[in-house]
């Protein structure tokens, strides 16, 4: 088991960390603090209410899948835990990881980019009732380093893949 490069173990370490800001903007938005929304988006995302469960939920779960990058540097990703039946102790297909985790990258880099092009658009951040001036910007900031997830995941799924194969052989 050779160890992944150090730039892979930072860079699995920075996704879950990227999704930090986003998560902690909306968990502000579903307790109620207000966050720039006004009008009929203040309405319809008003808390409490349905959105509190909803982005409590969503941002735990951003957070677990993000954290799972880090199996990609650490060997619980090269071998199976030992309690899992059947599978227990057995080495992790190097497919069985770089699969899942290239499609992850694919779809969260094209979710990432396609939400900020949205929402630059004029239905979205165009809509008067939208979070503006200071608002908007610190929206903007907490939402931006989610940009970095796809692409760092893509590229320690890419070193895991080297590193594996080489070992592999």
């Amino acid at each position: 088991m050779t160890s992944s490069p150090r730039w892979a173990v930072r860079a699995a370490h920075l996704v879950p960390l990227a999704l930090v800001p986003s998560a902690l903007w909306r968990i502000a938005q579903g307790l109620g603090v207000p966050v720039g929304f006004s009008g009929q988006l203040a309405e319809d995302f008003a808390a409490p209410g349905w959105i509190t469960p909803y982005v409590i939920v969503l941002s735990l779960v951003a957070e677990g899948v993000a954290l799972l990058t880090l199996g990609l540097v650490r060997p619980w990703g090269e071998r199976f835990p030992g309690w899992l039946p059947v599978l227990g102790g057995r080495t992790v297909p190097v497919l069985a990881a770089v699969v899942p985790a290239a499609l992850g990258a694919a779809a969260v880099t094209a979710a990432t980019v396609t939400g900020a092009v949205l929402w630059n658009g004029p239905e979205n951040n165009g809509n008067p009732d939208a979070p503006q001036g200071f608002a908007g910007l610190v929206m903007t900031v907490c939402y931006a380093p989610m940009l970095l997830w796809g692409p760092l995941l893509a590229a320690v799924t890419v070193a895991y893949y080297r590193r594996r194969r080489l070992t592999t052989m």
